[in-house]
């Protein structure tokens, strides 16, 4: 039998409360940043959104079918350059104001409106073109033909009523007591997010309540669930899952966050600038033994907590190609070749061009250590090892959302992140050039004459098919220009408690079947 410290549980129930009748208590990373959908900078904000609001369409976790709780009808117009929506009678909002079509309208105009401050408008921007709303009917103009316009229209719908004429700001008193259609309501507190369920005509939650707290530690969060002090955790780190595993109160539950890993180069700087210092950066790392150091996990388990990749897709999706094998050990016999060829020379083991030393400065988004543990200084000292001098540093959240995805950090050589993508994986927004308001999240400013033609030539595409060969070339040509050092697809998971059934996980958004959980005290 377990034993289990007293100070621990204690702790436990001091943090969230007891577990209660109709409450489900779960931890996640941190806390959400804000309340507000359209200011999102983080998968936890994500992820809580997805309780209080609705999108206008969604993928079913269940079918994988495109469908809405809002729409009755859509017609597409003019080849997918227009959509006429029919809405659903008898939605309410949180306050039992009516839902209509004019705030399908707000949201779209205040995502069009330049003066919007938030990086999921920029990204809408490239894509919605107007909105016009009548009798229970809205009709959305894209900026071009799409064949398959739906997926374009997953953002979350925002209360006309509640904004005055300040307009929608991250500081408006929204963003911490936010008003939704979903199937709870939600208000965000100094050390805890509360939920609570609201029933509609297209929503009938069987949990009354779900506290959001922040899982700090992640042993002592996982300790906390066994003893029973929360009924769940987002996201398992590799090496805590064995003990998941190995416990009969909770199950582990998969959750595709549909999100891969990278090292981003800075190919505008330096000794960067040479493909061939790129590629002997690539030759130098050995990915089978980061993933053993970072992870604790054994490379020969068939139960790998990761999948290797070679370009900017995760490999379960159909854009990924295929004929592109990731690079998985360290080749630095060829690393050597490529760099001498650029000129460096070996002195004292460091590398040295034109006489000066090459030191690389190399930044990390600070909460991945939480999923792979000194990430940064592993590949910080693999880097050394092949003769690269290393500066490492940990970028805050807000850094990186403020400085990073706006390409402000262009003094630094590499940037380890991840990038997670919902039901579209638009890539455009990382390597399409920066300028005429796109290329949002293109780190380092990256700008390649054929990436961009590809990047047209998937936009223009209509057909699967056509939209496909765009990716697969675009795969291949970055996998050859390297501006990223493609990492790997971690495998995420979730801990739950039994007690908590039904509970669908939606790949990227959780929540989105969130109407079918449900919790049984006393199961088993």
């Amino acid at each position: 039998m377990r034993r289990t410290s007293p100070l621990l549980t204690a702790l436990s129930i001091v943090s969230l409360g007891l577990l209660s009748a109709g409450t489900v208590s779960y931890y996640e990373t941190s806390l959400p940043t804000t309340m507000n959908p359209l200011f999102a900078t983080t998968m936890v904000d994500r992820r809580t959104h997805e309780l209080v609001f609705d999108r206008l369409f969604y993928r079913s976790a269940v079918t994988g079918e495109i469908k809405s709780r809002l729409v009755d009808a859509i017609e597409v117009l003019d080849d997918g350059l227009r959509v006429r929506l029919s809405l659903r009678s008898g939605v309410r909002w949180h306050d039992g104001e009516h839902f209509t079509g004019r705030d399908v309208c707000f949201t779209v105009d205040t995502m069009l409106d330049p003066k919007t401050p938030s990086l999921v408008a920029k990204a809408y921007q490239e894509v919605l073109a107007g909105c016009e709303a009548s009798r229970g009917e809205v009709t959305i103009t894209f900026t071009r033909k799409y064949y398959n316009p739906r997926e374009r229209l997953e953002f979350p719908i925002l209360p006309r009523h509640m904004f005055g004429e300040g307009g929608v700001v991250p500081d408006h008193e929204f963003s911490a007591r936010p008003i939704g259609t979903g199937p709870m309501k939600g208000s965000k507190g100094r050390r805890e997010v509360r939920l609570t369920a609201v029933e509609n005509v297209h929503h009938r939650p069987q949990i009354d309540v779900m506290a959001l707290g922040e899982g700090g530690d992640p042993l002592i969060a996982i300790k906390t669930l066994t003893n029973g002090g929360v009924h769940g955790v987002i996201s398992v780190a590799p090496p805590l899952r064995s003990e998941v595993a190995a416990t009969d109160d909770v199950a582990l539950k998969s959750y595709d966050l549909r999100s891969w890993w990278f090292v981003a180069v800075n190919s505008r700087k330096g000794a960067l600038t040479d493909l061939r210092v790129r590629q002997a950066l690539d030759h130098t790392l050995d990915r089978e033994e980061l993933r053993r150091l970072t992870m604790g996990y054994d490379a020969y388990d068939i139960h790998q907590p990761c999948q290797f990749i070679s370009g900017p897709f995760v490999p379960s999706s159909p854009y990924y190609n295929r004929s592109i094998k990731p690079l998985t050990r360290s080749d630095l016999a060829h690393a050597k070749e490529l760099m001498e060829s650029a000129g460096a020379r070996m002195e004292g083991g460091n590398w040295t061009l034109r006489g000066n030393p090459l030191i690389l400065k190399i930044g990390m988004h600070a909460p991945l250590d939480l999923e792979a543990r000194d990430l940064l200084n592993q590949i910080g000292n693999q880097l050394q090892a092949g003769g690269f001098g290393r500066q490492v540093h940990k970028i805050s959240p807000e850094d990186w959302n403020e400085r990073a995805i706006t390409g402000q950090m262009g003094d630094f050589d590499l940037l380890i992140g991840k990038w997670s993508f919902g039901v579209v994986e638009d890539i455009a927004p990382m390597f399409e050039a920066r300028r005429g308001g796109k290329g949002t999240r293109n780190l380092f400013n990256y700008d390649n004459e054929e990436v961009n033609r590809l990047l047209a030539r998937y936009d223009m595409a209509k057909t699967d098919t056509e939209a496909q060969d765009a990716y697969h070339e675009l795969h291949k040509v970055l996998a050859e220009d390297l501006p990223y050092l493609f990492l790997w697809k971690l495998d995420t998971k979730s801990a739950w408690r039994m007690e908590v059934r039904n509970n669908t996980i939606t790949p990227f958004y959780y929540f989105t079947e969130f109407d079918g959980w449900e919790l049984r005290l006393g199961a088993g």
